[in-house]
């Protein structure tokens, strides 16, 4: 995003292959990013040109970067008994409702989803286990989600909740966020176990 580029350039250049990233991408600087050193570029608000769905976008994209080197963030908000995507800082609302029909028609071309609970994100307040319980059933590729984590306990029930099928994320409850809740190192400990199979 703005007055962000250079400190993201010099992250991606310092750890080659280590990091995604998103905010702002499009076809213009998507291979940039890439080859800067990003594993994957994120794209979302670019997909919904006046708030709609793109398909015809989302295929340019992967087209351009390779469908292994996209993820597609999904981030959404409840709307009655759904959850439908929100998109430009979460501000904007779309009527695209997290289904089987967008998963399905969004796998051919990304890697992975990204989903934050803009509900609950940054309220360090617990996730969305509704939400969370409704994306792993429609989860047909790797998906992380975002949003109210507190605790170490939250990996551990993210297990049992999505059957594995879903990886988890913790951001402002971080010590290294200014976060009191969880410490980085215990995190990092948690995922070395889990790769580990201990």
């Amino acid at each position: 995003g703005p007055n962000n580029e250079y400190e993201a350039l010099l992250a991606l250049r310092a750890f080659p292959g280590g990091l995604q990233i998103g905010g702002g991408i499009r076809p213009d600087n998507a291979l940039g990013y890439l080859q800067a050193g990003a594993s994957h570029v994120i794209v979302t608000s670019w997909l919904f040109p006046e708030g709609k769905f793109n398909l015809s976008r989302l295929q340019e994209l992967s087209l351009l970067v390779g469908a292994e080197k996209l993820v597609v963030d999904l981030s959404c908000r409840k709307k009655a008994n759904d959850w439908v995507v929100a998109i430009n800082r979460w501000q904007t609302i779309t009527d695209v409702k997290l289904d089987e029909e967008l998963f399905s028609s969004l796998a051919p071309y990304c890697a992975e989803y990204l989903i934050h609970a803009a509900d609950v994100e940054g309220l360090r307040q617990g996730l969305d286990w509704d939400l969370v319980r409704h994306l792993s059933g429609l989860a047909n590729k790797p998906l992380t989600y975002a949003g109210g984590a507190n605790s170490l306990k939250d990996f551990e029930r993210m297990q049992t909740e999505s059957n594995g099928r879903i990886d988890l994320t913790i951001g402002s409850a971080l010590d290294i966020f200014g976060g009191s809740e969880v410490r980085f190192q215990d995190c990092v400990e948690f995922n070395s176990r889990q790769h580990s199979g201990v």
